[in-house]
């Protein structure tokens, strides 16, 4: 049931995040207009940048970009506490959570996917791009089979909550959340909220 939950939750987290980086990505784009200097750190580079790791997921050695890694372990814990909260997953996710509860894993690959691209892109790493769903395509069940229904006001704010206490499990600072994170998320209500 784990299992099932998770790779629902990654969906949603995808779309979030997605989100969330476009906001990011904005601001970033705005600080380095007004910047005198020819180099301005972005976001993702604060996340560790383009510095390889190893991959603590990966069977093969793999390395991965530090940013990258951090993005993607706020995005896995996001996943996880949507997974258990019971007013979003089977509402948004069933499609997923069917397929993943029949062992197919190739949806939500591929939603994690490009859910962690997005994310990097708008945070500012050069290395990646998105080539998902616009936030209102990927949040209208007319245009993305795989969402369940429309969200409302109050659903969207549950992700928003969700979203914040997966920050927080990965140490993100709540003034971080409070101040920059969720303002910038909500940014996309209009985009993400259809009913």
């Amino acid at each position: 049931m784990k299992k099932t939950n998770f790779k629902t939750v990654m969906t949603v987290l995808a779309i979030g995040f997605a989100s969330i980086s476009v906001s990011f990505l904005t601001s970033c784009s705005k600080s380095n207009k007004s910047s005198s200097t020819s180099t301005t750190m972005t976001l993702y580079d604060s996340l560790g940048g383009t510095t390889m790791v190893k991959d603590p997921i990966s069977t093969s050695g793999a390395m991965i970009e530090t940013g990258r890694l951090g993005l993607r372990s706020v995005v896995d814990s996001t996943i996880f506490v949507i997974a258990g909260d019971t007013s979003l997953n089977k509402k948004f996710f069933s499609v997923l959570l069917g397929e993943v509860g029949s062992k197919n894993y190739s949806g939500f690959e591929e939603l994690s996917k490009n859910l962690t691209d997005f994310f990097c892109v708008a945070t500012g790493a050069k290395d990646y791009t998105y080539s998902g769903l616009s936030m209102t395509n990927a949040h209208n069940p007319a245009t993305n089979p795989r969402m369940g229904t429309k969200a409302a006001a109050a659903d969207f704010d549950k992700f928003v909550g969700d979203l914040a206490a997966g920050a927080a499990q990965n140490k993100v600072p709540s003034d971080l959340v409070l101040n920059h994170i969720a303002p910038l998320v909500y940014t996309l209500e209009g985009q993400v909220v259809q009913k």
